[in-house]
């Protein structure tokens, strides 16, 4: 290690990994807008929220967490261009009010977390 990589490391932050309840606000965030696939979640996240990661095992709790609850529906669906069938995930109407509200605060979250990162 040399101090220039001290430097280095404090200006270029590495990204920081979702824990299983930001996961789940961030998802439904998601799926209010439209359907996804867990694949398509994660990139979707460091597409938009280039400081934020989604690991696999938290990706899979969350969407455990949804199941248990009802909070998701999900089907096979082919999409064009893409080899195999996907695991669709559809946000089930009925808790809409309650998604609305945990995808807020997703939203603040992310948004403070991404100012504060900028300064």
């Amino acid at each position: 290690m040399r101090f220039e990589d001290i430097y280095d490391f404090f200006e270029h932050l590495p990204p920081t990994y979702l824990n299983a309840q930001q996961a789940v606000c961030y998802i439904l965030s998601v799926l209010l807008k439209e359907s996804s696939y867990g694949t398509e979640l994660i990139q979707r996240l460091e597409r938009e929220y280039p400081i934020f990661r989604l690991s696999d095992p938290v990706l899979y709790d969350a969407l455990n967490f949804f199941f248990l609850y009802i909070f998701i529906t999900s089907g096979w669906q082919k999409l064009q261009g893409r080899g195999r069938p996907r695991r669709m995930l559809q946000l089930n109407p009925e808790v809409k009010g309650r998604a609305e509200d945990m995808a807020q605060l997703w939203l603040t979250f992310a948004d403070r977390a991404t100012q504060q990162r900028s300064q």
